[in-house]
């Protein structure tokens, strides 16, 4: 972590929700994403953190981000990444989750999908 000044980093202001874990704790909390970059984002939520405090963050279409709380105002606190990522990808619509044929599931006592005649 430097102290370099990045506030003029680009930045996508949106509005997602995102679990976070505090290092150390068991507990996930929901946090909303104000802000995202590449290096960081401005989380806000009722979570108890503190300047430096190290959490993970999940993202939608990114996964779990290592980083740690580099400000915290109120409700709200800014997190820098420990590596960059895509903020583009978070933004994106999320992946097709069901295949381009629906699936079956056979339940006893009735016939497999397969044996059913097509009217």
């Amino acid at each position: 972590m430097s102290n370099v000044d990045t506030r003029q980093v680009d930045r996508d202001s949106l509005f997602l929700l995102a679990q976070l874990r505090v290092d150390g704790a068991a507990e996930q909390y929901r946090v909303k994403v104000r802000n995202l970059s590449a290096g960081g984002m401005m989380a806000e939520g009722t979570v108890r953190v503190s300047r430096g405090q190290l959490v993970q963050v999940e993202l939608r279409n990114i996964g779990w981000v290592e980083g740690s709380v580099a400000w915290k105002q109120d409700d709200r606190f800014g997190i820098a990444f420990m590596e960059e990522i895509d903020p583009k990808r978070a933004r994106a619509s999320m992946a097709k989750a069901s295949p381009e044929r629906p699936t079956f599931r056979h339940v006893p006592g009735q016939p497999a999908p397969e044996k059913l005649r097509k009217i």
